[in-house]
């Protein structure tokens, strides 16, 4: 029986992963690489993260999304599971936006960090 659990999310951009977890100033290893877990279980991920403990954590592609996958009876991130994926998210949707509107031609004119910890962006596009 696995020890593994499997979290869904919404995150489906693996270089906005990347780069959410890159600012939080999470070391993280590119996969496909496997996540170790209880007995020497493993599961493969495309982005490894690993733990000083000898498990790891991991986020892999299920055909959809990228799950978050670890042996959570062996979790050591200095957040909860949630409040994990909460910061991890919100970097990763704050790096989706910034992509689209660049595709689309818009560049950042002011970026706001709010006291609640939500992030406002006003972005431009110039017409000729």
């Amino acid at each position: 029986m696995s020890h593994f659990s499997q979290i869904k999310t919404q995150i489906r951009n693996l270089s906005s992963l990347q780069a959410a977890l890159t600012d939080l100033g999470i070391n993280w290893k590119s996969g496909p690489r496997a996540v170790r877990g209880y007995r020497g279980q493993t599961r493969n991920a495309e982005i490894t993260i690993e733990q000083e403990n000898g498990y790891d954590v991991g986020f892999s592609w299920n055909g959809k999304e990228y799950e978050l996958v670890a042996d959570l009876q062996y979790w050591q991130q200095d957040l909860s599971v949630e409040g994990f994926l909460k910061k991890v998210t919100q970097r990763y949707a704050y790096h989706t936006v910034l992509n689209e509107t660049s595709r689309l031609g818009f560049q950042v004119a002011e970026q706001q960090q709010n006291e609640d910890g939500s992030i406002r962006l006003l972005v431009q596009r110039w017409s000729a």
